[in-house]
């Protein structure tokens, strides 16, 4: 189970980073969102999940450890926080710059007409 757990977490890892290699802001995304689960994943099985034991301390029982599920609990928040953020900037980009590709911010606007010397700000 060990196994499947790692494979499992590599697997999410590499797609994650070869989606962030991608030239379109979209992959981009979806590469974060795809190592952000990695990250989580990896959190989680970091804390030896342990199966039938109680969250609460109980007097001579053994418990099991809240803190990796507090960790991945916030890695979340994070990760939809920045997946959010990079949403955001990805369209700010787009409307910007006419297109979602990643190096494309330093180019100009091909719509407009005056070759992009115009202010893109509203």
């Amino acid at each position: 189970m060990a196994a499947l757990y790692a494979i499992t977490i590599g697997i999410l890892a590499a797609g994650g980073i070869y989606l962030l290699l991608r030239e379109r802001v979209f992959t981009v995304v979806l590469g974060l969102t795809l190592l952000s689960y990695a990250v989580s994943l990896f959190l989680l099985g970091m804390g030896r999940l342990s199966i039938g034991r109680p969250p609460v301390i109980v007097a001579g029982a053994s418990y099991a450890d809240p803190l990796p599920q507090a960790l991945v609990l916030t890695a979340i928040v994070i990760a939809f926080g920045m997946t959010a953020f990079a949403v955001v900037l990805a369209l700010r980009s787009l409307g910007l710059t006419g297109s979602d590709h990643v190096d494309a911010a330093g180019q100009p606007d091909e719509r407009a007409a005056d070759g992009g010397k115009q202010d893109p700000r509203p």
